[in-house]
């Protein structure tokens, strides 16, 4: 029998000055892939063994998305950016520890997000956040030559590709590896058969978060419901 609890309220991560608290799934040790795959259509996600989804009482910024595969066209920029990456290498791993991917993750968080906290995560907050899993999940390599160049964790569902995180190589000029990686994720699930990539969430108010809203046509969970982004809600 799975219970949910409410956090405490802490400040938010992606929304300056907010406050924010989070509804979580006990035990963790029960979430199986079917389960997770379950709580997720229902706008849950994860944080290594920590099943969460916002539950803030006075702000329902956070929204849950997830790209309709078979809809989905690239426009011209992303296009653009799958036939220029083609050289990478992929390799789909198990979850590991590599002390060349810990130092990616390290300097990926030094570039991109200097001083939000996770640039100074140690190697078991990298374990914890990454490296710990009950469900279905790979860790993929893409790498140029054999230089690693992007890390990616995704958890393999029923009805989708879930991307969990993402690191890769920011120094790299001209590069599009984020971008990328969600185009590489979407052939997959297309591969597989799968109907849905899910994103995890998606803030109108936040400009990082912002990119997720340009694979289309890409859903939205509002009221319980998976609905289409429109284009006017997305600016």
């Amino acid at each position: 029998m799975f219970k949910f609890h409410t956090t405490g309220v802490y400040n938010c991560s992606y929304l300056p000055g907010k406050l924010a608290c989070s509804e979580v799934v006990t035990p963790d040790n029960q979430i199986d892939t079917q389960i997770y795959g379950k709580l997720v259509q229902a706008g849950f996600r994860r944080s290594g063994h920590y099943t969460y989804r916002p539950n803030c009482l006075h702000c329902q910024a956070c929204l849950s998305v997830r790209v309709i595969v078979n809809d989905f066209l690239p426009n011209r920029t992303q296009r653009r950016t799958w036939k220029q990456h083609q050289h990478l290498t992929v390799n789909q791993l198990p979850l590991h520890y590599n002390p060349e991917h810990y130092n990616l993750y390290q300097r990926y968080q030094i570039q991109r997000h200097a001083g939000g906290g996770m640039d100074h995560d140690c190697l078991e907050q990298y374990h914890n956040f990454l490296l710990q899993s009950h469900v279905n999940t790979l860790l993929i390599e893409f790498r140029d030559n054999k230089q690693l160049r992007m890390v990616s964790i995704v958890d393999v569902l029923p009805d989708g590709l879930s991307s969990v995180y993402t690191f890769f190589d920011a120094e790299i000029k001209n590069a599009s590896f984020g971008t990328y990686n969600i185009l590489w994720q979407i052939e997959q699930c297309r591969l597989r058969a799968l109907p849905y990539l899910y994103l995890g969430y998606w803030i109108k108010e936040n400009n990082k978060m912002r990119y997720k809203a340009n694979f289309q046509p890409i859903e939205v969970l509002h009221n319980n419901q998976w609905k289409l982004l429109e284009e006017s809600d997305r600016f």
